[in-house]
């Protein structure tokens, strides 16, 4: 008699046999879904803040052509983050609806997708713009791929803090896509996006722990429990509220920004320790739902202020 598989899926695993050959189905939406338009959002708009804050005039085919490399080349990540994850990805309720693990693109797909992508994303930007952003945009990819997705994820409760480094380098590629050189402002906005990673994505690791514990993967709540996650999230939180403010004083950003990443920050803050005190029943899963819900609008608030103050800046000379 066969032996019956007892590691189900989030899918019904004799519905769909990835392994046999079959006339591909996928459609455009499900390349798109591929691309992860949501974490794709996220790096065009850090992007856009790092070309905007650069010095010098940003010249507008540059600035469309260099916003659309970062872009592709982090929806190729995203693709080729997908075709290593599609086993895990059907395991968990909340990627079980991805191209892969519905069946409509396969992994091989999604490995040639992802790839060609990434080629053109990186060339692209490297003979049409720099290629200093050209070299940082395939680091990114290789960082995200290879070092987070394939080296990291499956086997360290680390994952999120080391992988943060792909997802916080979007605005230093488009800063050197703006001006061909690096400079402490794009570091600046790096840190902030890479200490905002970990107390982000531990509040999704948290509400989501049995999907990461069927899949297996080592998330920190998996690995060192919810109340050692929950200590983790309130410490970095504290971190990234004082690297935020501090370019205020610093001198690279100004007052208007300053004031509100002290308000900004006081509501991470808030929402951390209710993270860190409210630890059973319902009342912990509203928590850390309002904690990642809270910390998207943090990280885009940031970030829209200094693009704000871009826009006021090249505007009053032609007012006045």
């Amino acid at each position: 008699m066969r032996e019956v598989r007892t590691n189900l899926s989030v899918l019904d695993q004799n519905a769909i046999d990835l392994t046999m050959p079959r006339i591909s189905e996928a459609g455009v939406a499900d390349y798109i879904a591929l691309l992860k338009p949501r974490v794709m959002s996220l790096v065009v708009f850090t992007a856009l803040v790092g070309y905007f804050l650069a010095p010098g005039h940003a010249h507008p085919v540059m600035a469309f052509t260099s916003i659309l490399c970062i872009a592709v080349g982090g929806g190729a990540s995203g693709a080729l983050n997908m075709w290593y994850e599609g086993d895990i990805d059907a395991l968990m309720t909340r990627t079980a609806n991805r191209p892969i693990p519905r069946g409509r693109v396969t992994r091989p797909e999604a490995l040639t997708f992802g790839l060609v992508l990434a080629f053109f994303s990186v060339m692209t930007l490297g003979i049409l713009v720099n290629w200093l952003a050209g070299a940082l945009l395939a680091f990114t990819i290789f960082f995200y791929v290879v070092i987070y997705t394939i080296a990291l994820k499956r086997w360290t409760a680390q994952n999120i803090v080391i992988g943060g480094a792909a997802g916080a380098l979007p605005p230093v590629v488009a800063w050197a896509a703006a001006t061909g050189s690096l400079s402490v402002e794009p570091l600046l906005l790096f840190l902030i996006i890479f200490f905002w990673t970990p107390p982000h994505f531990w509040a999704l690791a948290l509400f989501r722990n049995d999907d990461y514990s069927r899949a297996g993967v080592p998330m920190l709540p998996v690995v060192a429990g919810p109340d050692a996650t929950r200590l983790q999230i309130l410490l970095y939180t504290v971190v990234l509220v004082a690297i935020a403010v501090a370019p205020w004083p610093l001198g690279y950003f100004s007052a208007v920004y300053g004031v509100a990443s002290l308000i900004l920050g006081a509501g991470m803050l808030y929402f951390a320790v209710n993270v860190y005190n409210r630890r059973t029943g319902s009342a912990a899963l509203r928590a850390t739902r309002k904690l990642f819900a809270f910390s998207i609008l943090y990280l885009f608030a940031l970030f829209a202020i200094l693009l704000l103050e871009v826009a006021v800046r090249a505007i009053l000379p032609l007012v006045w």
